[in-house]
């Protein structure tokens, strides 16, 4: 078995045992051998470098200091018991201080004598100094004297503490693990690759993650072990891609025909812009071969995804076949079934929406309808997904928001025909193009990178609490022109951990400054009745009320062009996708619009980032890349729980190169050994059937 030891429980690792074992499981999620070689330390001690003592300050972490003992005092008594040495170098002098261990200190640690010592030092009654500093006879003749490297520093809990499995405990163990394990441990990538990116090998790149001898050699090992972790994820994303498209055929959509024409002829408002023509190409291109599309289009709010996707629809039926679109909430289906019907006419298209409030009457209806075939786009929630939703032909399926489905869910809809109808997601939040690459790696993506014609870019402003009287100004002036404003708020009601204007205490706000009968409000949020929740969305869209005063249940679903001005409170507490996708909501006619993001005057530096960054761009792909940074993968998406983005070491916000580098090398591979059957290549084979648990390649021909 490929690296059989490897795959040893934890339990068995000295020193370990069942009830470290237990805890190491529960605590830290490490199960085997190799999960404990791959808990790698989150940082390093420095013990290459010497400090003077007047080059201490409160800055400093962990440090180092040669120098000599020159007096050792017993002080206090009972609890406050402790041993004080007065330490001295050249530059100056500082404290040692021992709490416990007071005789094996008494007894050991000797006046006159030259040591290294070293800990965290500390500032008290303006003279520096170190409790339980570590401490070495200083031999001066000595070469690669004791400590002399980079010290791992490892995660641990309060509960691994309890069985002395701080980070020095997890030290002593991952060092005898490394001895045992590295004579036996396998290599897993080419020597070809090794060779062409200059990478140590498996055995070096692990000894010198965990026990570093200076800054290169860590250098090295991370860039090494980075590079294999985004290797097989790409290996594995790739070759799915292989078997996928080789499984499972796909319906052909051999032409465009009357109800494309017709829509794109006499029903569609607008001039396509550039950038959806050239998705729909691609499209149209991935649904003539015959073999299953799947294919992510990225596009910024307001860049016309809906048109592409019925579009895309039409294509379907124009070929005999039927097509859906599903939505993550209610909102958003209601709103894609109220944008398509808006858009075509009944004796073009028969569109019908199907959701969990959808009467059983009505149901019945529709499921006939849908079995017959005499329903031709279905737009819906997670009802699409049930077992009594049957289609006649099935051909295409948009799914909207795709990190909001689980990945069973979206398999269900795949089901529902005999050949799996083709894949189109689609995604308003935009992503970095590292986190793309490994999120959706197995799909062909397209971008929607041009806003429509005449569209204005929203000009975006940052004010303080003590400018809110400007704000309300502001809002009273677009009003007085016919305009609406959404007002967002971060909560419901009061919080006691968090300080921030919630929605209640807002509307009462708004309640003075904007009196009835001049100004009507409406108000959403996500604990309303869905029927109240649409009556006040319909009063707002209607234009019968000026201001939206709402929780984030907006940031997808509501689309009215009238609404000129968004308001943001508490703009610090949302995350840079967020703000973005909420700003999104403005904009969508050919007035100019505003987003103003009101904020508490302290702000971390993180807050300051994100509303610096919205202030001076609306570019959603810039603003997720610094989101990334900022973030973090799982953050962005949610998903975290996807086991995609598990990264022990590699970070897609840094690591853009490592992961280009990582992707081209698998292409390649597959381009000349699509089954990994050159002899250079049977280690790939038999990483990637371990991490499958035993794929097969017969079917890859």
């Amino acid at each position: 078995m490929f690296n059989s030891i490897l795959d040893t429980p934890v339990e068995f690792i000295k020193g370990v045992g069942p009830s470290r074992a237990d805890v190491l499981k529960k605590d830290l999620g490490l199960f085997t051998y190799r999960d404990m070689l791959s808990h790698y330390p989150f940082r390093y001690i420095d013990r290459t470098k010497y400090y003077k003592i007047n080059q201490i300050n409160l800055d400093s972490q962990y440090i180092q200091i040669i120098g000599r003992i020159v007096s050792k005092t017993l002080v206090g008594e009972k609890r406050t018991k402790r041993i004080i040495a007065v330490f001295k170098d050249e530059t100056g002098l500082m404290e040692l201080v021992w709490f416990q261990s007071l005789k094996w200190v008494e007894e050991n640690i000797m006046v006159g004598a030259a040591y290294v010592a070293f800990g965290k030092p500390a500032l008290f009654n303006n003279t520096f100094s170190i409790s339980h500093p570590e401490m070495e006879l200083y031999q001066s003749k000595v070469a690669g004297r004791g400590n002399q490297t980079l010290q791992p520093v490892y995660n641990s809990t309060e509960k691994l503490k309890k069985f002395n499995l701080d980070s020095k405990g997890l030290q002593r163990l991952i060092a005898g693990l490394l001895d045992q394990v590295i004579p036996q441990t396998d290599e897993n990538l080419p020597a070809y690759i090794l060779k062409k990116y200059q990478l140590p090998d498996k055995r070096t790149a692990l000894l010198n993650i965990h026990f570093p001898k200076n800054q290169t050699d860590l250098n090295a090992a991370e860039r090494r072990l980075k590079f294999e972790e985004l290797f097989y994820i790409q290996l594995q994303l790739l070759h799915n891609k292989q078997l996928r498209q080789l499984k499972f055929k796909g319906v052909s959509f051999d032409k465009v025909g009357e109800k494309v024409n017709r829509f794109y002829s006499e029903f569609l408002p607008f001039e396509l812009t550039n950038a959806q023509k050239r998705v729909i190409k691609e499209i149209r291109i991935d649904t003539q071969r015959g073999i299953q599309m799947n294919r992510l289009v990225q596009g910024d709010v307001g860049s016309g995804k809906t048109a592409v996707a019925l579009m895309s629809m039409l294509l379907a039926n124009d070929n005999g076949y039927q097509a859906c679109m599903m939505a993550p909430t209610e909102i958003l289906a209601r709103q894609h079934y109220a944008s398509i019907t808006d858009l075509v006419s009944d004796d073009l298209v028969r569109v019908a929406i199907l959701t969990g409030n959808t009467k059983k009457k009505e149901r019945t209806i529709l499921h006939q309808q849908l079995e017959n075939g005499e329903i031709d786009i279905l737009i819906g929630t997670h009802a699409l997904i049930e077992d009594k939703v049957q289609f006649k032909n099935l051909g295409l399926v948009v799914i909207d928001e795709q990190h909001r489905f689980g990945v069973e869910q979206r398999a269900k809809l795949w089901r529902k025909n005999v050949i799996p109808p083709h894949i189109l997601v689609m995604t308003a939040t935009p992503i970095p193009r590292t986190l793309a690459m490994t999120l959706y790696g197995d799909l062909d993506v397209s971008q929607i990178d041009e806003l429509p014609a005449g569209r204005k870019p929203i000009e975006t402003r940052h004010l303080f609490e003590g400018q809110r009287l400007r704000m309300f100004g502001f809002m009273k002036q677009e009003i007085a022109k016919g305009r609406q404003v959404y007002i967002v708020y971060p909560l419901i009601k009061e919080s006691e951990k968090l300080d921030l204007l919630h929605l209640e205490a807002g509307i009462e706000q708004l309640s003075y400054q904007f009196p009835r009968p001049d100004y009507q409000i409406s108000i959403v949020h996500g604990k309303m009745p869905n029927a109240d929740k649409q009556f006040e969305m319909q009063q707002f869209i209607d234009g019968k009320s000026q201001i939206m005063v709402a929780t984030t249940v907006i940031e997808v679903g509501v689309n009215v062009p009238n609404a000129s001005v968004m308001v943001i409170e508490n703009a610090e507490r949302f995350g840079l996708s967020q703000l973005h996708q909420l700003r999104g909501r403005v904009g969508r006619g050919a007035e100019q619009s505003f987003c103003i993001l009101m904020s508490s005057n302290k702000l971390s530096k993180e807050g300051k980032i994100r509303l610096e960054t919205m202030v001076r761009t609306n570019n959603g792909f810039e603003i997720s890349e610094i989101d990334l940074q900022l973030r973090g993968p799982g953050d962005i998406t949610g998903t975290q729980q996807s086991g995609v983005l598990d990264l022990k070491l590699a970070d897609l916000a840094k690591d853009q190169a490592i992961l280009s580098e990582a992707r081209n090398t698998v292409i390649s591979i597959f381009e000349t050994d699509v089954k990994l059957e050159k002899p250079e290549h049977a280690i790939l084979k038999a990483h990637l059937q371990r991490l499958e648990r035993g794929i097969s390649f017969d079917k890859i021909s």
